[in-house]
């Protein structure tokens, strides 16, 4: 820190007023209603929602600084409005200081601000944080010069940034083209051109049908002879449960084919039933956070937000218990989960044996007909669509019928495997360039934070720019400055 500038605590000299909800408010504006009502909303988009009259009302003004106190987003600062103040935002003013030069320390602090919040329900902004922050103060031309290099600076820094969420929101566009193109037969054209004996679509389908009535044969097979099992011994423990039967599926009507893309001759539309075993996840136990569940626990338990957040899923936070499993069902490593409530669509690979509730469907795929990489990547293509199933209310979801009845484009397993081969081969071209525009990103953001730093630590400035701020008519030392501030 320069020896001319002055420090003091953020709290000695600002002056500051949490919002209130007025008590009455209007939709339209009119000669009573006539205050904008500044709330999140207004204060982020510039939307004006609602009017009040002003009674019960705090006021905030175009010279003051807005910072949002409660909510995911506390700390964030932005210029004030005139207007009835929000009851989660603060009105901040520190008298005697240039505007932009406040807004920017303050902006500085965000991040930290942000992951500080308090609160074990809503966050909200730590006033013992925030009001004990070292403020520096320089004179009134240093603080417009160190404005007006902070802006130079930050307008080529804003401008890399948009070019990277540009090359970002391009990269999604290519994902989805890349996807609908594989699905569509279009990438892997050539490779068929030099196959021989591959089936046609109504061949293909006899084949997954064969297999599905095979595969439930099968699970008949193995439960009878469960059955023998648990009567030799006893009946001892729950009986095995018998299969379901199979779910009659039909084949498309030709007027459901008929607003659907083409297909090549090989492939064919029918039900992601006719793939593989759908089956929720099972938590029947009320209420889901009893400590039984989860005492001594051993079996991993995989929660949605883990499918989103994991291709191969492997971390969790919490295990079942030996109580918990009993409620439960442990699925096998490699199935394929598909989220069903929240973030709808979701997709990762078990890389362990694990149970999860209900809002996660397990699919097991036929593999003699169905390669799993294939459906996964077909849910990536069409999770917007299958969003859109769910019904608009708080809690989104879809249940396990409608993911019974989707429609999915099928070609021979051969092909299946050629199909995911020239997707991963596109898109993990996609994934390094967008693992660089996240570095980027990054870097950027630290960039942004290190000019802060440096500009209120007195070290952005040349030594002739200092000079000329000090020969500027309204120009006095910090410590001038500093005792007017005080006798305000």
């Amino acid at each position: 820190m320069r020896k001319d500038w002055k420090i003091v605590k953020l709290g000695e000299f600002a002056t500051h007023e949490k919002g209130k909800k007025p008590k009455n408010q209007k939709a339209e504006q009119d000669e009573v209603f006539k205050f904008p009502y500044i709330n999140i909303e207004a204060f982020e988009k510039g939307v004006i929602e609602t009017y009040t009259d002003g009674e019960k009302c705090r006021f905030c003004f175009e010279d003051d600084f807005l910072m949002v106190w409660d909510g995911s987003r506390s700390g964030l600062v932005g210029k004030g409005m005139n207007g009835a103040l929000g009851s989660t935002l603060v009105r901040i003013n520190l008298p005697g200081i240039e505007n932009k030069y406040a807004y920017h320390f303050l902006s500085s602090k965000y991040q930290e601000i942000n992951t500080r919040a308090k609160g074990s329900g809503t966050p909200h902004v730590d006033p013992y944080l925030l009001w004990n922050y070292d403020f520096s103060i320089c004179s009134l031309p240093e603080q417009r010069t160190i404005v007006a290099k902070l802006e130079e600076l930050f307008s080529g820094l804003d401008k890399g940034v948009a070019d990277l969420k540009k090359a970002q929101d391009q990269l999604k566009v290519y994902r989805q083209a890349v996807l609908k193109k594989a699905f569509e037969g279009e990438l892997t054209k050539k490779w068929r051109e030099q196959q021989t004996g591959l089936p046609k679509a109504d061949e293909l389908l006899e084949q997954i049908k064969e297999e599905r009535q095979k595969h439930y044969e099968q699970q008949l097979e193995n439960w009878k002879q469960a059955v023998k099992f648990w009567e030799e011994n006893g009946k001892e423990g729950k009986s095995p449960v018998k299969p379901k039967k199979l779910v009659k599926v039909s084949n498309l009507l030709q007027e459901e084919l008929d607003k659907l893309d083409s297909l090549p001759n090989e492939w064919l539309y029918s039900y992601l039933a006719f793939a593989g075993e759908l089956a929720r996840g099972k938590s029947k136990h009320r209420p889901r956070n009893d400590s039984k569940l989860f005492e001594n626990g051993k079996y991993p338990f995989i929660q949605t937000g883990d499918v989103k957040a994991q291709k191969i899923i492997t971390s969790f936070d919490k295990k079942y218990s030996e109580f918990g499993l009993q409620q439960s069902k442990l699925w096998k490593k490699g199935t394929l989960c598909i989220t069903i409530a929240a973030n709808i669509a979701e997709t990762g690979f078990l890389g362990i044996d694990a149970c999860f509730p209900d809002s996660i469907v397990g699919f097991t795929p036929f593999r003699e007909v169905i390669e799993n990489n294939f459906i996964e990547y077909f849910f990536q293509l069409a999770k917007n669509r299958i969003s859109a199933y769910a019904p608009a209310t708080a809690q989104k979801n879809i249940n396990l019928t409608i993911l019974e009845n989707l429609v999915v484009p099928f070609c021979s397993r051969n092909e299946q495997k050629q199909v995911v081969q020239e997707i991963e081969s596109r898109l993990s071209v996609c994934d390094k360039v967008e693992e660089n525009i996240t570095e980027s990103l990054e870097k950027a953001k630290a960039l942004r934070q290190s000019i802060l730093k440096k500009a209120f630590e007195g070290r952005l400035l040349s030594n002739e720019e200092i000079k000329k701020c000090k020969t500027a008519s309204d120009y006095e030392p910090a410590a001038v400055l500093l005792e007017k501030i005080k006798n305000l």
